[in-house]
């Protein structure tokens, strides 16, 4: 299966360097035109089996910008493909909390400590875990072979760190931008399933990326 993951385009609070978190900010324009139309044109022709969507406002913004719905495609909102949590962080700027003893710790903890108010990486990472093991009982049942997710920046991280075996300060990704994934979900004797990565590239596609 192919999995290709895309970040929402600009918002006013991504330019004032804001975390947004599960705040609902729509896009930016005509600041964020730009990125959706490369982003369509990279995507234009393609078809896509199913279309899962975080059903926060700026992603289904994108998802109409980049007019990947095709007709008698489903599209699913996902509250699990939401950004991370952001908690009492949510609005502020690193000026405003790079003070503050718990966000230090958060800041070393790469990410794993709790925000206090929202998530940890564990609670990003098990609820996409849970999305993952429902896309491959989806896939399955239903023959997809080509799906899209309209998302945040934090969760494709998370997913670039799951598939790519990624430092986590390495996955981030622009606004408008995302990851193309090959995917294969294989069972044990057990019956456990996991998904293995075979090959991965940026969307849109770099101007100097080899073969």
């Amino acid at each position: 299966m192919e999995l290709v993951a895309v970040r929402h385009g600009i918002t006013a609070w991504n330019l004032e360097r804001r975390y947004q978190g599960q705040r609902d900010i729509p896009l930016l324009f005509p600041d964020a035109e730009a990125g959706l139309l490369a982003l369509r044109e990279a995507l234009a022709g393609e078809r896509f089996d199913a279309i899962y969507s975080s059903d926060l406002n700026r992603c289904q913004q994108t998802l109409e910008w980049i007019q990947a719905a095709k007709e008698g495609v489903p599209v699913a909102l996902e509250p699990r493909l939401r950004e991370l949590d952001f908690g009492e962080y949510e609005g502020k700027v690193y000026d405003e909390l790079k003070d503050l003893p718990h966000y230090r710790a958060w800041i070393d903890s790469v990410g794993e400590l709790q925000i206090p108010g929202g998530e940890s990486a564990a609670q990003l990472r098990t609820r996409l875990e849970a999305w993952l093991h429902d896309v491959a009982v989806n896939a399955r049942q239903d023959g997809h072979r080509k799906i899209l997710a309209v998302t945040h920046g934090g969760v494709i991280r998370e997913l670039r760190r799951r598939f790519e075996t990624l430092h986590f300060w390495d996955g981030s990704v622009s606004q408008a931008q995302g990851r193309r994934w090959t995917l294969t979900y294989q069972t044990d004797a057990n019956g456990k399933g996991d998904w293995q990565c075979s090959s991965s590239s940026a969307v849109p596609a770099l101007v100097n990326a080899t073969p």
